[in-house]
């Protein structure tokens, strides 16, 4: 990789500590970020299932929202989102969704109350524009703070909460979805149970000069290991999970995604609180409607994977394209090649066959049931 690729990409505050655990680096959303080390994709993958991973996820955006009170930050914070922010609890955590004025999804994220304020984290390639979103929208009356001296790790997989516990162990009695603040030998750092492998797991905000020697302390233990990139998205398309870009964009609104279960009852028409967030409109009628495209699980027959890009058709001679893939790869816990993709909304049963094709020629693949893997968070 030659400097003119890399001089102008970011650098995360554990960038010698993967280079120094044989990281392969790549470029991935303004970062140089490890795609893998040299127990590989498949060999990370199973580690994670089995035991627990780390992984660096210190390029996504980081952001405070502070305010008059918790009530006033999350009411202003509810005309970006269809989510109850108001009626969430302090030390509790939410998925949620930025909609543009025709129901679009311009980013997925979490938030948190973290009693006196909203902690927000969105994805790395969007946090420009969500930061620049919500200054827009909610200043001067809410304080939208980017945080840039943190870094963010998460430990996922069965023997993550062994692990953590071990160094705070206050994160033994949390649940998924929990938030709170810990002490892990001096160092403050910021907990979320959760993640995004279907694993149980934590993501932890660490200060940036404190985050190598955390992770080195997180690595000496006989269970973990680092894990890249690649195992990371293959971790989370077998469980199901959007990635923004690619199963998720701009074009797509919660319906067709297969994620209306995030848009809780008090802002759906009826509630207390409907609507009020860009794009109400377009996001109710279709979740009335019912959508044309449907987001679901592919199986494709055989061991080739089919990947993002591949056609979908309804015969396997003829005809028109009906819909095609939008993440797909080998499933190492599944055993053979998985995907997720759109399908008109009647196709979308799962068993349902159609045919997927790869360089020219067609091959069988069956709707299925999202996940591939079940969840193993901890309730």
């Amino acid at each position: 990789m030659s400097d003119e690729t890399t001089s102008d990409l970011k650098k995360t505050p554990l960038f010698a500590l993967h280079e120094e655990l044989g990281g392969k680096m790549v470029p991935f959303a303004g970062y140089l970020m490890p795609v893998q080390y040299p127990m590989g994709i498949m060999g990370e993958h199973k580690h994670t299932r089995a035991k627990a991973g780390l992984f660096d996820v210190s390029h996504m955006g980081q952001v405070i929202l502070t305010g008059e009170s918790y009530a006033a930050v999350a009411e202003a914070f509810e005309t970006l989102v269809p989510m109850d922010v108001l009626g969430l609890k302090e030390g509790r955590q939410r998925y949620g969704l930025f909609t543009n004025d025709l129901g679009g999804i311009e980013d997925d994220l979490m938030f948190a109350n973290r009693g006196d304020h909203l902690f927000v984290v969105v994805n790395a390639a969007c946090k420009e524009a969500d930061i620049a979103r919500m200054k827009a929208a909610l200043e001067p009356a809410v304080t939208v703070t980017p945080i840039t001296d943190r870094a963010l790790l998460a430990l996922q997989g069965p023997a993550a909460e062994a692990v953590l516990s071990a160094i705070a162990p206050a994160a033994e009695d949390m649940k998924f979805m929990d938030v709170a603040t810990l002490d892990a030998d001096g160092a403050e750092i910021w907990v979320s149970r959760s993640g995004y492998t279907g694993e149980d797991g934590y993501e932890i905000s660490v200060p940036a000069d404190q985050a190598e020697a955390f992770s080195r302390r997180l690595l000496a233990h006989a269970d973990v290991e680092p894990i890249g990139l690649g195992a990371r998205d293959s971790l989370r398309l077998e469980g199901g999970l959007c990635l923004y870009g690619h199963d998720i964009d701009a074009e797509t609104r919660p319906a067709a995604a297969s994620l209306t279960w995030a848009i809780q009852k008090v802002r759906r028409p009826g509630g207390d609180r409907e609507g009020g967030f860009p794009g109400a409109a377009h996001v109710f009628a279709e979740m009335a409607e019912g959508p044309a495209m449907r987001r679901v699980g592919l199986k494709p027959e055989g061991r080739a994977p089919m990947r993002e890009g591949v056609e979908l058709f309804a015969e396997p001679e003829g005809g028109a394209p009906i819909g095609k893939i939008t993440s797909g790869g080998f499933g190492p816990t599944e055993g053979g090649p998985v995907a997720m993709g759109y399908v008109p909304a009647d196709m979308a049963t799962p068993g349902t066959r159609i045919y997927g094709e790869l360089r020219g020629k067609r091959a069988p693949v069956t709707v299925a049931t999202l996940p591939f893997v079940a969840a193993n968070f901890k309730r």
